[in-house]
């Protein structure tokens, strides 16, 4: 069976799964359309929130950005399953104790006014919506390459596959609908590792292939990786930092506090019948993140070297002298998997030199004896442009793996993607339906009006999403990036003060938003435009780039969520305190008495 076959097979086969689970799982009341009816088992739960947590950013993107960034790449694993243990820790069993399935409705609840769920709705929507650009991105890239459409019309896909599952089954459909792309996306990642680890260095776990030797050479795969991008005029692969180490460290805080405040992910702790579950449901949720996450940093690594072993074969396994004519590949003979992704424009050939050779460097070096090299080669700049967010679906086609495990890979990307974007759909459809229409605009509504009302807004949902990911600000991991300083600087620091000071009151939390979404979306669209739209940049305004300290607009969410914290407690100070009432009920919630049973989401 040819490849592009395999490819239609193993994508149908799951996207026929999806659909099916959907019409299974229908939801029929709001507490099913919102919280699966609070019956899902803690294991499912665990690899439901996986599968939700684990999104285009982390399958499609995150080796990629490893991979081109090196140690420095490190973050995003650190920021992002640090934050998965604060969230399980912190906040998730508070919140699930509380019992709102919303977090817009336990900041309203919490902070007794209306208008600070309105702020709290507010903050959800704006990370909600740029999360989802960096998945339809991501969706946009896998549908290009392994359907042979664009781009463009790889997002209309992923629209109406999502519109199908989402729509009508709600969190019921898609809590199960995620059990099974979990399946398919960790397959998927973990079986061409597994391939390519026993190819590269004879070691069947990835994990440990990344520090073993590689096959017939006395030297670790790390090693060879730093000695041949330095040659390469990178910097070396095992100590580049993102940055100044600051901007690394602020980053890192910003990806950590934002995961914990993503209300996508906290919705699915409201899932399961009781506060233990929603505990043990996290701890589950780790153990199958972590078999993900493990493997990223092999995956990178050892697609970095296979990049360049493709490009500059000698250099790689037998070390012959990288600036010998003969070491860049011809171009004519370049590999078929190179002339299938230069269709989708994510990799670009340009010989700029004439002499039908691809030659791949970092010209934008620093390192003076290494530019004067490339000159006297007859360099004339890099010619290969490979763009981070296919690093990881390039991976089997470099290493000439079987076209079964291209088609798995295929589908456990559009798995990934489509999974996280039915959970962040869920969120800005019960927080326009439940929490701006139920909560606020029209207390009386049916349960049938609300429902349909959190349908219509999630369809609205969809329509926006894939506008803005034909438009995106950047890679699908850099997208993904800001929306969690969207959060860290807005929800992360009005939840944990809503469980952990019973002093807070409304104005300060409200206060506290606003600062914090503000100073963010100000630095944010300084940098990538007003609302993403390209050509409204006011850099000049701010000073230039990076203008506080270095630090990118990607890391600034965590200074947002400092000014947040400190205009909260300002304000705090200067009005009146909570009624009694809210602080007996904020201590209650911390207290575990009690706990064995909660009542439900209403």
């Amino acid at each position: 069976m040819d490849l592009q076959t395999t490819i239609y097979l193993m994508v149908g086969l799951s996207f026929s799964l999806y659909i099916g689970i959907a019409i299974w799982a229908r939801a029929g009341t709001t507490s099913e359309f919102y919280a699966a009816g609070g019956a899902v088992h803690p294991v499912l739960n665990g690899m439901a929130t996986g599968a939700d947590w684990m999104s285009a950013a982390s399958f499609i993107s995150m080796a990629g950005l490893i991979s081109n960034m090196g140690y420095g790449g490190g973050l995003f694993l650190m920021g992002w399953t640090g934050g998965y243990v604060l969230l399980a820790m912190l906040l998730a069993p508070y919140l699930r104790k509380f019992g709102k399935f919303t977090v817009p409705q336990f900041i309203g609840d919490r902070f007794y006014s209306k208008g600070a769920s309105l702020v709290a709705v507010v903050c959800l929507l704006t990370a909600s919506l740029t999360y989802i650009i960096g998945q339809m991105t991501g969706v946009g890239v896998a549908f290009s390459r392994f359907l042979g459409v664009s781009s463009e019309v790889g997002i209309y896909v992923g629209m109406g596959i999502v519109f199908l599952y989402a729509v009508f089954g709600g969190m019921k459909g898609i809590t199960y609908t995620q059990v099974a792309q979990y399946v398919v996306l960790i397959l998927a990642y973990t079986i061409p590792a597994i391939f390519i680890s026993l190819q590269l260095t004879g070691n069947f776990l990835p994990q440990l292939g990344l520090g073993s030797n590689i096959v017939g050479q006395d030297v670790s795969l790390l090693a060879k990786l730093d000695s041949v991008v330095t040659d390469l005029g990178f910097g070396r692969y095992t100590t580049t930092t993102a940055g100044s180490t600051l901007n690394m460290f602020v980053y890192t805080m910003s990806l950590m506090i934002g995961t914990a405040g993503l209300p996508h992910v906290i919705m699915r702790f409201f899932t399961v019948p009781t506060v233990k579950d929603a505990r043990s449901s996290a701890g589950w949720a780790l153990v199958f993140i972590a078999i993900l996450y493990t493997t990223a940093p092999a995956v990178a690594a050892m697609a970095k070297i296979n990049l360049i072993r493709t490009i500059t074969p000698g250099v790689v396994m037998s070390g012959t002298d990288i600036y010998a004519k003969d070491s860049a590949i011809e171009a004519e003979k370049r590999p078929d998997w190179m002339k299938r992704w230069e269709k989708t424009g994510l990799l670009k050939f340009e010989d700029k030199n004439g002499d039908g050779r691809i030659q791949y460097y970092n010209d934008k070096s620093k390192d003076e004896a290494f530019n004067a090299k490339a000159a006297a080669a007859g360099w004339k700049g890099n010619e290969l442009d490979v763009n981070a967010d296919i690093i990881v679906l390039a991976n089997p086609e470099i290493a000439l793996l079987p076209n079964w495990v291209i088609g798995l890979v295929a589908a456990g990307g559009l798995a990934a993607a489509l999974s996280t974007a039915a959970g962040l759909l869920m969120a800005i459809s019960s927080a326009v339906s439940h929490d701006l229409i139920k909560n606020i605009f029209v207390p009386d509504i049916s349960e049938k009006g609300e429902l349909l009302a959190g349908k219509i807004s999630m369809a609205v949902a969809i329509v926006v999403a894939g506008y803005l990911g034909l438009n995106p600000p950047g890679f699908a991991a850099g997208t993904v990036a800001l929306a969690f300083g969207i959060a860290a600087s807005s929800l992360f620091p009005a939840i944990m003060m809503g469980i952990f000071s019973k002093k807070m009151n409304k104005e300060g939390a409200m206060a506290g938003m606003l600062a914090g979404l503000s100073i963010t979306l100000f630095y944010v669209f300084a940098h990538k435009g007003l609302f993403f739209i390209k050509g409204t940049e006011y850099l000049g305004l701010i000073g230039g780039p990076n203008p506080f300290f270095g630090i990118t607009p990607e890391a600034f969410g965590a200074i947002g969520a400092l000014v947040n914290f400190a205009v909260a407690f300002l304000v705090d100070k200067v009005t009146p305190e909570p009624p009694e009432h809210i602080q007996h009920m904020v201590e209650a919630v911390r207290v575990p008495r009690g706990s064995k049973l909660v009542n439900g989401a209403h």
